[in-house]
C-alpha cells in the first residue's frame, strides 16, 4: 500500500511522501493564484471552488485570504455557504460542510492529528480524521474545529471555541472545551439579543 493509499484509508502514514508532496504542490500553486483575486472578481472565486473543492454547491462565497493543506480538494460544501476572512481547512482529510453554513473570521477546521507515540511523531507521521458540518449551522469568529467532530443541523457555535467533540443539532455551544450551553427553542424566536425583540412584521 503507498502512503498515497494509506492517507485516503485513514491510516497512519507519511504526509512528505513524493507521490503526495507533487499532486499537493499543483493545488498550493492554484491556491496562491486565488488568494490574487480581487474582491469583485466572483467568476473566477466560483470557478476555482469548482474545479478544485471535491464538491461545492450553489451561491458560496469566500473572502480571502483562505487557507487550506490542499487547496480545498478535499473540502465538500454545500449551497450558499459563506466564510469570512482567513478560514482556514486543514483538508488532509475531507471537511464536509452542509448547505446554508455560516464561518466567521478566523476559523480553522483541522482534519489531520499526529500521534501521540514520539518516535512516531519526531519522524513528522500523521493521519487523518473527517470533520461533518450540518446544514445551517453557524461558527464564531477564531473557533477551532480539531479532527473527526461532528456537528448537528442549525447548531451554533461561539466564538473562540475549541470544538473537540460532537455538538448534537440545534443546540448553542461554546467555551474551551466547547460544551452544549442550551438547545435553541422559542425564545430565539423572540428575542436576537439580549432581549431585544425580532420585528418579524418587517423582516
Amino acid at each position: 500500500m503507498t502512503q498515497y493509499e494509506r492517507m485516503l484509508a485513514g491510516l497512519i502514514y507519511d504526509p512528505a511522501d513524493p507521490q503526495i508532496l507533487t499532486e499537493q504542490a499543483g493545488f498550493a500553486k492554484r491556491l496562491w493564484a486565488f488568494n490574487q483575486l480581487r474582491p469583485g472578481d466572483t467568476a473566477e472565486k466560483e470557478r476555482y471552488m469548482r474545479e478544485v473543492f471535491a464538491s461545492c454547491g450553489g451561491g458560496c462565497q469566500i473572502e480571502l485570504p483562505f487557507r487550506a493543506n490542499w487547496g480545498g480538494h478535499h473540502v465538500h460544501f454545500g449551497d450558499h455557504v459563506y466564510a469570512n476572512f482567513n478560514l482556514t481547512l486543514v483538508d488532509d482529510g475531507n471537511i464536509f460542510v452542509g448547505s446554508g453554513v455560516l464561518f466567521g473570521p478566523n476559523v480553522t477546521v483541522a482534519t489531520a492529528n499526529h500521534p501521540i507515540e514520539p518516535g512516531l511523531r519526531s519522524r513528522g507521521l500523521q493521519y487523518n480524521r473527517d470533520v461533518h458540518i450540518g446544514d445551517n449551522v453557524w461558527i464564531g469568529a477564531g473557533a477551532v474545529i480539531v479532527p473527526g467532530v461532528r456537528i448537528g443541523d442549525n447548531s451554533v457555535i461561539g466564538a473562540g471555541s475549541v470544538v473537540t467533540r460532537d455538538i448534537p443539532a440545534a443546540t448553542v455551544a461554546a467555551g474551551n472545551p466547547c460544551r452544549v450551553l442550551r438547545t435553541i427553542g422559542e425564545g430565539d424566536r423572540e428575542f436576537f439579543f439580549r432581549g431585544e425583540r425580532i420585528d418579524w412584521e418587517s423582516l
